[in-house]
């Protein structure tokens, strides 16, 4: 099937706070039995090769989710910062045109939307496929099961739906109110605006050349190596690719594919709640209601939740943030992540945890004395060989076989057994086995920040 897929993975972590934060959006977070952008990964993969495009600071959680899952991925592009979604399908049909491929079909993907039926979302894409191949940019319109004000709107000539063919856009239709929202669940002829689309390359160049000319322009001085992306990227302009090209395309250029294939984009703790408990993945052990009913918890492991007197609550807990709402209320977590971001900005950035390109860490205490963490080594990945100025570290391992590197020495440090890296020696621990490595660090000095380190070689190009 010739299909590249194209998949965006943005998000800025607000709307399921406390959850996902900016540094950890959703698609990353474990909010079904694999994160999001891992199930979409794998819907994909049937394809070949994708292309993802997401933010530098995600390329950590993007490489470890490519690594661990043994994903075939053509290229990531990694843009400085956010320029909204026609700046990134510009920069996918520039490279794609560098790689002279610009006759291409390309489907652009959300990672973080939830499709349950994935066989009918196959049997869509195949249709698309068939139209875009004619020329037309082809959208999917997913069947509205509710008169939803949250999503934009397309209206449509006719159905469609479990045919072999596109059908007419006659519009594009804002965010509505309610009453507009259940005149169009009504009519039949309005369908969700998923995002996903289908096209090929030199049509979808053309369109920019034609209605967005000035990013076109810019990316044309975009070298073959890429090595003046960033430099690029951000002269770029801020705009979606609906209000860019999509919303000034007619029929037959621009086609839609309408379908039913249980789609969500799981946008609030609302919706998540409701497709957790439909599908029995809502944690519900060590759960107790008195004089109580219709209260969910996403919560920790090993934790017991109970309520009295309450009703209709959704309770999200992490380490460090606990978040109660009334059902049906929790579009509002966004005022809340807006508030938190004057006063107490950290907690809406970043974990106790932080995901490596080797790892992740937990910290378990930080103090003005000492801090300590439990840091786990994936199964044959390496930390980089590197140093602290301020402050000494003890290891001890508690799973696993792990080598350190200590001074160019090399020492193997088994479960129970203890290392010291004194301030300023240079070291480094390597996991050579098929499992994890564990170990507990506790660092001694006068500044535990992660920004103490000199890194003196390291795998995934962060040396220098």
């Amino acid at each position: 099937m010739n299909l590249l897929p194209v998949i965006m993975s943005g998000g800025s972590g607000t709307r399921l706070w406390p959850v996902s934060r900016s540094q950890f959006p959703k698609q990353f977070c474990e909010l079904l039995d694999q994160p999001l952008h891992t199930l979409t990964l794998s819907r994909l993969k049937k394809y070949g090769p994708s292309i993802v495009v997401t933010n530098k600071k995600f390329q950590d959680l993007t490489e470890s989710d490519i690594r661990k899952n043994n994903f075939s991925v053509e290229k990531v592009l990694y843009e400085p910062t956010s320029r909204n979604t026609a700046a990134a399908i510009a920069l996918v049909c520039r490279y794609l045109e560098i790689k002279n491929k610009t006759d291409q079909i390309v489907g652009v993907f959300s990672s973080d939307n939830h499709i349950l039926d994935e066989s009918a979302f196959h049997e869509a894409i195949e249709v698309a496929i068939k139209s875009a191949q004619t020329g037309a940019v082809v959208v999917l319109g997913i069947k509205p099961d509710r008169p939803e004000t949250g999503f934009g709107y397309i209206q449509v000539k006719d159905r469609a739906i479990g045919t072999q063919n596109a059908t007419e856009v006659l519009k594009f239709h804002e965010k509505p109110s309610l009453q507009v929202a259940q005149d169009f669940l009504s009519a039949g002829t309005y369908f969700w605006n998923a995002g996903i689309f289908i096209f090929k390359v030199e049509n979808m160049i053309q369109h920019f050349k034609k209605f967005e000319p000035e990013i076109w322009n810019q990316l044309l001085l975009l070298k073959n190596d890429l090595s003046n992306l960033n430099q690029i990227f951000i002269t770029l302009k801020n705009i979606s690719i609906d209000y860019a090209i999509l919303e000034k395309l007619l029929s037959p250029e621009l086609m839609c594919v309408t379908c039913d294939i249980g789609w969500s984009d799981l946008g609030s703790w609302d919706s998540l709640t409701e497709v957790k408990e439909e599908y029995k993945q809502l944690q519900s052990a060590d759960q107790v209601q008195v004089a109580s009913r219709n209260n969910s918890v996403h919560g920790l492991v090993n934790k017991s939740y109970s309520f009295v007197g309450v009703d209709d609550l959704i309770v999200v807990d992490t380490e460090d943030a606990l978040l109660v709402c009334k059902k049906n209320e929790s579009q509002k977590v966004k005022e809340v992540v807006d508030r938190l971001k004057i006063n107490n900005p950290k907690v809406t950035e970043s974990h106790v945890f932080e995901n490596r390109p080797w790892g992740k860490f937990e910290v378990l205490s930080d103090e003005a004395h000492f801090k300590s963490k439990i840091i786990r080594v994936d199964a044959g990945q390496k930390i980089s060989y590197q140093s602290h100025a301020k402050r000494s570290e003890h290891w001890i391992v508690v799973k696993g076989e792990a080598t350190v590197i200590l001074e160019d020495k090399e020492i193997i440090v088994k479960v129970g057994q203890h290392i010291f890296i004194p301030q300023g020696a240079k070291h480094r621990i390597i996991n050579s086995t098929q499992s994890v490595v564990e170990f507990i660090e506790v660092q001694i000095g006068s500044y535990f920040g992660e920004d103490d380190i000199v890194r003196y070689q390291d795998d995934y190009g962060r040396d220098g």
